[in-house]
């Protein structure tokens, strides 16, 4: 065995001597193994020592704490309340949250969470139904410039006679007339805050006039059926020179009526009525079982009911003792004469002080009829 003189040590550790006075190799190298392990532990308890590892642990536990707060907050706030807390996790687990913090979530709601979210001004408005009468879609229209117009109208026709071959020629002349269309007014005003109109980014004006134009359309329809020709345009149905017909509802006597109008108004006419009498006029059949009230079979076209064409006029009364619920006409004979159209003017200076800006709407238009053969009604005795 080869012996190792003290040089030859490694580093400096002390290795004693064995008898002899050598040393022996397998006490050097358990010796240098201790040596280098105690080394290696004792730095890593130097690592241990240097390190601040409380530090660490605390500003993970405050970074974890700010990710559970609610989103926005700022850190130098007071604690979120309950209810957010728990919303906050609801968001995060949904309906597996806790019992008890799902009933926090409904404390202050009604029902059931739904005021949580803020509210949201919707841009979309909802409006109610407006039906009006669609006499303007049958009758005879024209535009005027000036406050009235007036037809002249042929009230008869020449008396001519048989005479024998000498007998004397006798004169004759026809009959004219005029017939007056005066031009009515319409008109209101709405009053709205200039907030309401710089804050509503131009929808609240947008819908002043949609009301208003909605308003005036239903108004003059109401007229055009039954107005009283003084304030009013002059409706069908107080027009004193119309023929009625006055019986009790039934299909025989729809069916005298129409045959009652001269062909050529016949042929060219239509019904006009309420949804309420064209429902009860749907049940009646005619001698040989059939529906008077005949379905459209091409599209664009009209019910019918003896074959002429129906107009629902929401404005017409309802079948009753005393009304006059149908009327049976050739359209062109009612005239309508626009003299404005829906005329809206903008005001911002007469309530300027008050921060309100008024609307005005100003409508002008005349009806009547001017040829009373063309039509005829139908009148429920009293």
């Amino acid at each position: 065995m080869r012996h190792l003189t003290k040089t030859q040590l490694l580093g400096s550790t002390h290795i004693e001597r064995k008898e002899g006075g050598d040393v022996d190799p397998s006490d050097i190298v358990t010796k240098a193994l201790a040596d280098f392990t105690k080394t290696v532990e004792d730095r890593l308890k130097d690592v241990e020592t240097k390190s601040d590892t409380t530090k660490l642990v605390a500003r993970l536990d405050k970074l974890e704490a700010k990710g559970n707060r609610v989103q926005g907050k700022p850190e130098g706030d007071a604690e979120p309340t309950e209810e957010r807390k728990a919303f906050a996790h609801y968001l995060r687990v949904g309906p597996n949250a806790p019992a008890e913090e799902l009933k926090t979530l409904t404390v202050s709601s009604d029902p059931q969470g739904g005021y949580l979210a803020p509210a949201e001004m919707s841009t979309e408005f909802i409006r109610n139904l407006v039906e009006l009468s669609p006499i303007r879609s049958v009758a005879s229209v024209r535009q005027t410039a000036s406050p009235s117009v007036i037809y002249p109208t042929r009230t008869g026709i020449t008396n001519a006679k048989w005479k024998g071959e000498t007998q004397t020629q006798e004169g004759s002349e026809p009959g004219f007339g005029q017939s007056e269309v005066p031009v009515k007014e319409l008109n209101t005003f709405v009053d709205i805050s200039n907030q309401l109109l710089a804050d509503s980014a131009g929808q609240a004006e947008a819908e002043v006039r949609t009301a208003l134009a909605e308003d005036f359309a239903q108004k003059e329809g109401l007229a055009f059926v039954s107005g009283d020709g003084v304030l009013q345009p002059e409706g069908f149905l107080t027009h004193p020179g119309i023929a009625e017909t006055s019986a009790a509802l039934s299909a025989d006597v729809l069916i005298a009526m129409l045959y009652a109008m001269p062909a050529t108004y016949r042929n060219s006419g239509a019904w006009a009525m309420n949804g309420t009498t064209l429902g009860l006029i749907r049940l009646m059949k005619d001698g040989d079982g059939r529906f008077l009230w005949q379905p459209s079979f091409q599209l664009g076209q009209p019910e019918t009911i003896l074959g002429r064409p129906v107009v629902e006029m929401i404005d017409m009364p309802n079948v009753g003792a005393g009304a006059t619920p149908i009327i049976y006409g050739d359209w062109s004979g009612y005239r309508i004469v626009d003299r404005v159209g829906l005329s809206i003017l903008v005001n911002p200076y007469l309530r300027a002080t008050d921060g309100i800006t008024r609307i005005h709407a100003t409508r002008r238009v005349g009806g009547r009829v001017l040829q009373a053969a063309k039509f005829r009604k139908l009148k429920i005795p009293a």
